[in-house]
């Protein structure tokens, strides 16, 4: 039964406070655990934690970077090529824009702007509708009787 005089905390609820600077015998006198002398030692002593305690910093270690770049304005394009039409063009694709490189997986980022470079052969009739495309793929479609549209003003 619960009265006055048994009343006792659950175990581990009641911490004892660690005893430092008891001499010799306690485990923790001397230096009471805070190792030497010095900043840290002392009551409020504090080091940022970006401090590397002598080591020149890593922010003076970086190069001094100079100037501006407008990379990041840089227009990025997912290359497709003629392989990547014959491939489309065995399954049946004739007519290929964005949504249907994307639903294939032939390109991975809808960010991106795509652009139809002329690598490798093309014999198969196919439209294609890209945000850019070289001269010389421009040529190999319309000579293998297909069609090249530009899409104007795209956001990628």
């Amino acid at each position: 039964m619960l009265s006055l005089n048994n009343i006792k905390s659950a175990f581990g609820a009641r911490r004892t406070s660690k005893r430092l600077g008891r001499w010799n015998g306690s485990g923790k006198w001397t230096t009471c655990g805070r190792w030497a002398n010095g900043q840290n030692s002392r009551a409020g002593g504090w080091v940022p934690a970006w401090f590397e305690w002598g080591q020149t910093p890593l922010f003076r270690r970086m190069p001094k970077l100079k100037g501006f770049s407008n990379a990041v304005f840089k227009k990025k394009y997912s290359l497709i090529t003629f392989r990547d039409l014959e491939l489309l063009a065995a399954a049946w694709v004739t007519d290929i824009d964005k949504k249907v490189l994307l639903e294939r997986w032939i390109i991975e980022n809808k960010r991106f702007a795509v652009k139809l470079i002329a690598k490798g052969d093309l014999k198969s009739k196919v439209n294609v509708k890209v945000d850019k495309a070289s001269a010389g793929a421009i040529q190999a479609v319309e000579k293998a009787s297909g069609k090249v549209e530009i899409i104007e003003n795209s956001k990628a």
